[in-house]
């Protein structure tokens, strides 16, 4: 057994760990309960040596642990790492720095978007990893020795895949590409939940000022309650609770309890009171001080073109061994097809070189895709291709339906002007 369950020990690996180049970091947590993850095993590998550490073994003291991943002369290696960060900066209040994410770095080096662990350990090592601990209840004690093995696995076989994505990167030149990307993971406030934006969860439609207002007010009441507590958002609160109240305000607490989902003797409680209370500040509000609405309508360029950097992008990103995702979403090729200076990373930097450019090109007839065997080649416009006037664009097939709509309306106007001919008679 490598588990750790006495702070001393612990503290004598963390101060080893301090003297890597570079760690593997994995978590494991529970949080169907609560509201904030419990944090359940940490499991941590250096060159020669990986152990668990217990976290919730009697006096367990994991400040060396935190001064380890603080420790900016050693790297901290994971593999999707936005969830074990979210728990450590619960924890500690700081992000591991530095970071290097093996499922970026997998992007980055053409693996597709987002590999899971178990894929890239099997794609790089060839090794099958026993998954079968996968659904483990983390807070249960004591763990069995099947249980620790699985969970080490995630940072033991982490190292070969650090040291193989690393050094595929430096090869290409793609450290810049990298570090753009694991920017993102070191901002801390995006793990601090904000319980003024807690409303944006439930992806409103609505636009109107009064109920996102209200909104507003009861999402972050629900929020506050919950990381108060403990217990996860719909424990206090349903979604569809939190929607009805922000569309028929309760003004009382007779009112409040007949919404549904809300239960009996609430409406008279402490909490049922401290809702109320935003409720009304809320409807208070003047109209310019509610939140703007949400845009649900991504940009919708014109299809054909849309379609065209599709292909582009799919070419573009197999030819030089990058996931699609990572260059562009599928909203920047609408707004690239509807704007020349649309904000988006694709008409950036190394993106812009890669694919924003041609893209572009692509756009203003400057390019053509081709078949070449199997491949997508792409082929300059030039002499009289090149002249727009000479270009023929084909107009849409009509929609059969609309044909249909339009011939019902011409006999039913027909048939009441004739109608009308008749009572003339």
């Amino acid at each position: 057994m490598t588990l750790l369950t006495e702070s001393a020990e612990a503290a004598a690996f963390c101060r080893r760990l301090a003297d890597e180049d570079f760690v593997t970091i994995d978590t494991e947590f529970m949080r169907e309960r609560t509201f904030w993850p419990k944090l359940c095993l940490v499991q941590l590998a250096g060159a020669d040596e990986s152990h668990a550490i217990d976290p919730l073994a009697d006096g367990m003291d994991l400040g060396p642990l935190y001064t380890l991943l603080a420790d900016t002369g050693v790297l901290k290696v994971m593999h999707g790492a936005r969830q074990d960060i979210e728990i450590l900066v619960h924890q500690d209040g700081r992000v591991p720095a530095p970071l290097f994410d093996t499922q970026i770095a997998a992007m980055v080096c053409g693996f597709g978007d987002q590999v899971g662990y178990e894929t890239l350990i099997a794609r790089l090592t060839g090794h099958r990893l026993d998954k079968s601990s996968r659904f483990t209840d983390w807070s249960a004690r004591p763990l069995i020795e099947r249980q620790i093995t699985y969970a080490l696995g995630d940072v033991t076989h982490l190292r070969t895949a650090y040291a193989a994505l690393r050094d595929q990167i430096e090869e290409n030149g793609r450290m810049g590409w990298l570090g753009e990307e694991l920017a993102s993971l070191t901002d801390p406030g995006p793990y601090v939940p904000d319980p003024e934006t807690a409303w944006q969860r439930l992806k409103p439609r609505s636009r109107d000022p009064q109920f996102l207002s209200v909104l507003r007010a009861a999402a972050a009441w629900r929020e506050r309650e919950s990381m108060e507590r403990d217990i996860p958002r719909n424990r206090v609160l349903r979604d569809e609770a939190l929607s009805e109240i922000a569309a028929h305000p309760p003004r009382d607490a007779a009112a409040l309890e007949r919404v549904r989902g809300v239960g009996r003797g609430f409406g008279a409680s402490r909490a049922g009171g401290e809702l109320l209370a935003a409720v009304q500040e809320a409807l208070a509000l003047p109209r310019d001080a509610a939140p703007a609405p949400l845009q649900h309508d991504t940009a919708r360029g014109p299809q054909p073109v849309v379609d065209l950097l599709k292909v582009l992008l799919k070419s573009k990103c197999e030819h030089h061994h990058v996931a699609q995702k990572l260059v562009a979403s599928s909203d920047d090729l609408h707004r690239i097809a509807e704007n020349d200076e649309a904000d988006v990373a694709a008409l950036r930097g190394w993106r812009r070189e890669l694919f924003g450019a041609d893209a572009l090109r692509i756009k203003h007839g400057e390019l053509a895709l081709g078949a070449h065997g199997l491949a997508v080649a792409l082929m300059p416009v030039t002499g009289e291709a090149a002249d727009r006037s000479e270009l023929q664009t084909a107009a849409p097939a009509p929609n059969p339906r609309r044909r249909r709509k339009r011939r019902r309306r011409r006999a039913n106007g027909g048939e009441a002007a004739g109608a009308t001919d008749a009572k003339q008679a």
